[in-house]
C-alpha cells in the first residue's frame, strides 16, 4: 500500500519536473512567449518556486528569468505577481545553482526600466545580490554583478543604492578574480555606476579600484579591455582631479592607452578613444602631457583609419588639445591632423559627425594668422562654407560652420584663399571676409592689385549697392585705398554714368553748333 502512495507522489514530482523544464526551454525561445504568456505561464511558475525540491525551483526560476527577459510587459507581470520578494528570500538559502538563477531573473526584470530597477530593489535584493558576490563560486558572483549593473546603470539615485549596499569594495575584488567573465562584468558594473555623478566615481577611488581597472588595459582579452577602456573613461568625464588619478596609473606615460587605438576589436579602439577624449578636455596640462607621450599622432591615425560614429571621440579629441593653446594646434598641423577632420567633414553621413570636425577645424584655426592659413591652405573654408550652404544641413552643423569660419575668418591674412570666398560665400559669412579685406588691404599692395584682378572689388560695388548695412564700414574702408576713377570703373551703374555723360556731352555741342 505504502508503494502504491509513492509511487502517485513521484509521479506527481516527475510532472512538475518536466512542467518546469519544458516551459524553461520553450521560454528560450521568442516566437513561443506570447502563447505561454496567453496560457497563464506566470501563475503556474510561481508556487513552483516554493517546490520542495530544489531543481523545480531552479528550473520554475529559470523559465521566469527568460520570459521577463524578453519584454518590459513580462517583466511588469513578473513583478505584478510578487514574485521578487521569494527571489530575494531564496537567495539567502538556496544552493549557488539557484542563487546564480535568482539572479538572472532580478537582471532580466531591472534592465528594462529605472521603474523595474527600483522595484528590484523595493524587494529589498540588494543586500543579497551584494552577499552573492562573497561566494567562492564565480558564475554566482558573475550573475550578481550583471544584476547590479543593470540596476546602477538607470539613474544615480539606483546607482547609490548599489553603493550604500557595499558592493564597490566587492567589486574591485571581482576584478582581481582569475575569470574572465567575472573580470568584464565587475569592470562593465563599476562603470555603470561612476558614469552619473563624481560623488560616486569617487566612491571608485576611495576603494583603490582605479589602479585595478586601469592594468587591465593591456589585457589580451578585447570584451575585457572593452569595459576597462569605458569604466575609466567614465569615471575621468567628471573633474579633473579624477581625470588626473586615471593619469596617475601611467596608462598614458606608458602609451598602454594608445596601444588600445589599434587594437584589432573596433569598440576597443573607440572606448580608448573616448578615454582620451575625458582626459584631455579637462585641462592643457593634461592635453600637454598625452601629446608628450605620441598620443596625439596615435588619435590622428585613428581618425584616419576609422569611420562612422566610431570617429567621433577621436575627432573632438583633436578639438579638445587645439583649443588649449596655439602650440598645441601647431603640433596638430605639423602631425597632419587637418586632414582626417576635412575628410570627415566631406564623406561622413551623419551631421553629426560633421559638426564635431567642423568645430575641431575651428578650435586649430582660430589661434594666429598662421593657424588659418594651415586650413586656408588645405582648401577647408570652401568646405566650411558648402556645408553651412546645404539645406539638408542640421541646425547645429550650420552652427558649427559658421562659428568655425567666424573665429578662422578673422584671423585669416592669405588673400588668396579669402579671394574666392568673397564672390560665392552666402551673406552671413560675406560679412567676416569682407572685414578681413578691410584689414589686409591698406597695408599690403600686392593684395589690392590682386583684388582688382580677381574681381574683388568689383563684387564689393555690388555689395554695396544691395545696402547690406553690416558690409558698409568695411567696404568704404577698402574702396578708400583705390582710386575713385577705378572704384567708379568697377561700380555695376559705371556704364550707365559713361552713357549720360556721352550725352550730355553731344547735347552741349548740338548748342555750341
Amino acid at each position: 500500500m505504502s508503494r502504491a502512495v509513492l509511487q502517485v507522489f513521484e509521479k506527481y514530482q516527475a510532472a512538475r519536473t518536466a512542467f518546469v523544464q519544458t516551459v524553461a526551454e520553450l521560454a528560450h525561445r521568442p516566437q513561443n512567449i506570447e502563447a505561454l504568456q496567453n496560457a497563464g505561464v506566470m501563475q503556474l511558475l510561481r508556487p513552483l518556486l516554493l517546490d520542495t525540491v530544489a531543481s523545480i525551483q531552479q528550473s520554475a526560476a529559470l523559465a521566469l528569468g527568460r520570459l521577463a527577459n524578453y519584454s518590459e510587459e513580462l517583466a511588469e507581470a513578473v513583478v505584478m505577481n510578487e514574485v521578487l520578494p521569494q527571489l530575494v528570500y531564496s537567495l539567502e538559502k538556496q544552493n549557488r545553482f539557484y542563487k546564480k538563477t535568482a539572479a538572472f531573473v532580478l537582471k532580466a526584470v531591472a534592465k528594462h526600466s529605472p521603474q523595474l530597477a527600483k522595484a528590484v530593489v523595493d524587494a529589498k535584493s540588494l543586500d543579497a545580490l551584494v552577499g552573492c558576490l562573497r561566494e567562492f563560486e564565480p558564475s554566482v558572483k558573475e550573475a550578481a554583478c550583471w544584476a547590479l549593473g543593470y540596476i546602477a546603470r538607470h539613474t544615480a539615485p539606483l546607482a547609490q543604492a548599489v553603493v550604500d549596499a557595499g558592493a564597490v569594495p566587492l567589486l574591485v575584488l571581482c576584478l582581481q578574480e582569475p575569470e574572465l567573465s567575472l573580470k568584464r562584468i565587475a569592470a562593465s558594473t563599476m562603470g555603470e555606476i561612476c558614469k552619473h555623478s563624481p560623488e560616486l566615481a569617487q566612491v571608485v577611488v576611495d576603494q583603490s579600484g582605479v589602479p585595478f581597472v586601469a592594468q587591465l588595459v593591456t589585457h589580451h582579452d578585447s570584451k575585457l579591455k572593452r569595459q576597462v577602456c569605458q569604466c575609466l573613461s567614465q569615471i575621468a568625464k567628471h573633474s579633473v582631479d579624477l581625470a588626473e588619478v586615471v593619469v596617475e596609473t601611467e596608462i598614458f606615460t606608458q602609451t598602454k592607452l594608445f596601444s588600445c587605438l589599434k587594437d584589432s576589436d573596433p569598440v576597443v579602439r573607440r572606448n580608448a578613444a573616448t578615454c582620451i577624449r575625458e582626459v584631455v578636455k579637462h585641462a592643457p596640462e593634461l592635453a600637454q602631457l598625452v601629446v608628450n607621450n605620441g598620443g596625439h599622432a596615435a588619435v590622428i591615425d585613428y581618425v584616419n583609419k576609422s569611420k562612422g560614429a566610431s570617429r567621433l571621440p577621436g575627432i573632438m579629441t583633436l578639438g579638445y588639445i587645439a583649443a588649449f593653446s596655439p602650440t598645441l594646434a601647431t603640433i596638430l598641423i605639423t602631425a597632419q591632423g587637418i586632414r582626417p577632420l576635412k575628410d570627415a567633414l566631406i564623406n561622413e553621413p551623419e551631421d553629426h559627425i560633421k559638426a564635431a570636425s567642423a568645430w575641431s577645424l575651428g578650435q586649430i584655426g582660430r589661434h594666429s594668422p598662421d593657424h588659418a592659413q594651415a586650413l586656408a591652405v588645405a582648401d577647408v573654408f570652401r568646405r566650411l562654407v558648402e556645408v553651412f550652404e546645404n539645406e539638408n544641413s542640421s541646425t547645429d552643423l550650420k552652427q558649427k560652420s559658421q562659428r568655425a569660419l567666424k573665429s578662422v575668418l578673422q584671423k585669416c591674412t592669405h588673400y588668396k584663399s579669402l579671394e574666392p570666398l568673397l564672390l560665392s560665400a552666402p551673406p552671413k559669412i560675406l560679412k567676416y571676409i569682407v572685414g578681413q579685406f578691410a584689414k589686409i588691404l591698406p597695408t599690403n599692395p600686392k593684395a589690392r592689385k590682386s583684388f582688382v584682378q580677381s574681381k574683388g572689388l568689383q563684387k564689393i560695388q555690388e555689395l554695396k549697392m544691395s545696402g547690406n548695412n553690416d558690409l558698409l564700414q568695411y567696404i568704404d574702408v577698402i574702396n578708400k585705398k583705390f582710386p575713385p576713377e577705378i572704384v567708379d570703373y568697377y561700380s555695376p551703374n559705371y556704364a550707365e554714368k559713361l552713357l549720360q555723360k556721352i550725352e550730355t556731352n553731344d547735347d552741349e555741342d548740338d548748342i555750341k553748333a
